[in-house]
């Protein structure tokens, strides 16, 4: 914890050794403010889990101070994670007109309600507390994106949230490099800088190179064109509805994510397309195939995806037929590789043309966006985020590369306090962070002892054994039964089955006759007994789950 209050502490609650789940708490004083509040999709081992938000139990001990949550964008991870948030600390939540558009349905869907949004753009300026915030542009996969200077007490702290420094932007705001200029010029204690590409040299293609591509594959598709990308991808929406223009074809929506997103875009004025451009997805087998163009989500492989449903024909609307050309706009997500290349498979089944490379432009910035960003502010501390640690080490060395001290830098953990006092930083100790997981209604009912039966269960099975004992002797009065669900196949093994009644009986009967009666004593005995021949007999580690009832 900071030893003092009249410091500046920078806390990363999520977002750092990770991909996702972006947050950063500022806290000055009585004073706190929060940058975002994302989700990030489960790991491979979190067997059933949806998805993944920030701990927030510091925020909620602290829920008096915090005096607004302010959002560099409309990605889920930087706003995933709010319904959740919102519904322990209803404080104001600050961002721009097509980010808080997005949230504003995200909201409406969970429930969450009288939550006030405030609006901002280039050229506020919110002061809450001891903290002024000032929202500057910059380029990335969705409009209206920012990053905010931070000004405190200690100094101004740059966070530039997801960016890259696109040249040819689809909606032609350039980032705010003057803005940028300006705030390194008058001094920036410290850069809070996103780490996602700073693995991969040189600059990040423009967004323009993905619409080049788009347009050729539209002109040249013989039927229909099915195009997926992330829903939240605007400008990737944009391009690719201008190339439908372009060649005289109808565009159809499909997705619950990607209908309400493009509803919402349209609406404020983000997203353009002629009024007859937009058909309903009821309309496509009227069109010829060759007039038709298909917006889907589901380039992540996601399994109640629109896509994946085409692919297995379980799709109500749409069904792949030899001639579609499919396009995934996207590179997997860490994690996803699998699931994507199922679909892929799947498309490739079902008569497809599949288009899964080199149609996709990153939206964060390579190593020379990185080092320009460095030049543009000159922090004298720098806080990398925004990735893993691998990412957040190589961006470390690019600042060392550029002046930055090596004792100014500080590659932090979730929960780390990096603390600010007099124009000297230092780490501070810890505060309660980490992971929530969110399965079906469940947040945070569900923890590692349950995803290490989970795990247990999809591995080895289950083995259920059910005995009655009497009230008066405690003798076995029935049993006992075994009830073996994914172990070993029942009739192929009924002489392992048999053995193991025989452990349990003779386990039973032995504690019995030594006066043993607690049902703990008892449970763990047979567990332990019948866990030890089981693997002996199978090497397998069945969950073993005695029930002892009397009568």
């Amino acid at each position: 914890m900071p030893r003092s209050r009249s410091r500046l502490s920078i806390i990363p609650l999520g977002g750092v050794g990770e991909i996702g789940k972006n947050m950063t708490l500022y806290w000055y004083g009585q004073d706190m403010i929060v940058a975002d509040a994302g989700l990030k999709f489960p790991d491979e081992d979190m067997l059933g889990i949806d998805i993944v938000i920030p701990d927030i139990t510091f925020l909620v001990e602290n829920r008096e101070k915090i005096r607004g949550i302010f959002l560099t964008h409309g990605h889920e991870d930087h706003i995933g994670g709010l319904p959740y948030v919102l519904r322990e600390i209803n404080v104001p939540v600050y961002g721009t007109r097509l980010t808080l558009g997005l949230v504003e349905n995200k909201l409406r869907e969970a429930g969450v309600h009288d939550v006030k949004l405030v609006t901002m753009d280039g050229k506020s300026r919110v002061q809450l507390g001891q903290f002024s915030v000032s929202p500057f542009y910059v380029n990335h996969s969705i409009p209206d994106t920012v990053g905010f200077a931070i000004e405190t007490p200690e100094g101004v702290v740059i966070h530039t949230g997801d960016y890259k420094f696109d040249q040819t932007p689809i909606d032609g705001r350039h980032a705010d490099v003057h803005k940028l200029a300006q705030w390194g010029a008058r001094g920036v204690l410290a850069l809070v800088g996103d780490s996602t590409n700073a693995e991969r040299p040189g600059y990040t293609p423009s967004e323009m190179t993905v619409g080049v591509k788009i347009d050729e594959i539209i002109s040249q598709a013989p039927g229909r064109v099915i195009l997926s990308t992330f829903a939240s991808n605007i400008h990737r929406l944009q391009l690719m509805i201008r190339a439908a223009e372009r060649h005289g074809r109808k565009v159809a929506i499909v997705g619950r994510s990607m209908v309400n997103n493009v509803q919402t875009s349209l609406q404020l004025g983000y997203l353009e397309a002629q009024p007859d451009t937009l058909v309903d997805p009821d309309e496509v087998n009227k069109l010829p195939p060759e007039k038709v163009v298909i917006l889907s989500t589901g380039s992540q492989g996601e399994p109640m995806s629109a896509l994946t449903r085409m692919a297995r024909a379980a799709h109500r609307k749409i069904e792949i037929v030899p001639g579609d050309t499919v396009v995934l706009a996207s590179s997997p997500i860490p994690g996803n590789e699998k699931f994507v290349a199922r679909t892929i498979d799947q498309l490739f089944r079902a008569g497809a043309h599949v288009i899964y490379r080199g149609v996709h432009a990153s939206g964060h910035g390579s190593q020379e966006e990185l080092k320009w960003m460095l030049q543009l502010v000159r922090p004298k501390y720098f806080l990398p985020v925004h990735g893993e640690f691998r990412m957040q080490r190589i961006h470390a060395d690019l600042a060392i590369q550029l002046g930055v001290e090596p004792d100014h830098i500080f590659i932090t953990e979730i929960g780390d306090v990096v603390e600010f006092e007099d124009g000297r930083a230092r780490l501070g100790g810890k505060v309660p962070a980490g992971s929530v997981m969110i399965d079906g209604l469940g947040v945070g009912d569900v923890g590692n002892i349950v995803l290490r039966d989970r795990k247990l269960l999809s591995q080895d099975g289950i083995l259920v054994v059910v005995v009655t004992l009497s009230k008066t002797t405690g003798h076995i009065l029935s049993g006992p039964d075994i009830i073996s669900r994914g172990f070993v196949y029942v009739r192929e093994s009924e002489a392992l089955l048999d053995e193991a009644n025989r452990l349990v009986e003779s386990t039973l009967s032995k504690l019995v006759s030594d006066n043993v009666s607690e049902w703990s004593s008892l449970k763990t005995a047979v567990r332990d007994t019948l866990g030890r021949y089981l693997y002996e007999q199978t090497r397998r580690r069945p969950m073993i789950l005695p029930i002892i009832m009397e009568a």
